[in-house]
């Protein structure tokens, strides 16, 4: 199953409400995922065993794991995109 981490400031409303909608599209799509909402301070951390990374903000750090933007999923803007992209990055 993959894994995707999805990172905001504090870890809870805005990561929480982003997970939750990538859960549904993911259950729609019949794709079995593992999504995990953190706070950014930590986010390097469960990055290690993360197959994707969603960021809801810019922290001005890189990681070596496949990034989509998060704010597309709370704006409704581009959100489709954003989400065949993150399917792509986990081969689907």
């Amino acid at each position: 199953m993959k894994k995707i981490v999805v990172a905001c400031g504090s870890g809870v409303a805005t990561s929480e409400t982003v997970a939750l909608k990538l859960k549904r599209l993911f259950d729609e799509d019949n794709i079995p995922v593992q999504i995990e909402a953190v706070d950014v301070k930590s986010v390097h951390l469960f990055l290690k065993n993360a197959d994707a990374y969603v960021r809801i903000v810019a922290e001005g750090q890189n990681y070596d794991v496949p990034t989509v933007s998060g704010i597309p999923f709370l704006t409704g803007v581009g959100a489709k995109a954003e989400y065949e992209k993150l399917k792509s990055f986990l081969g689907y």
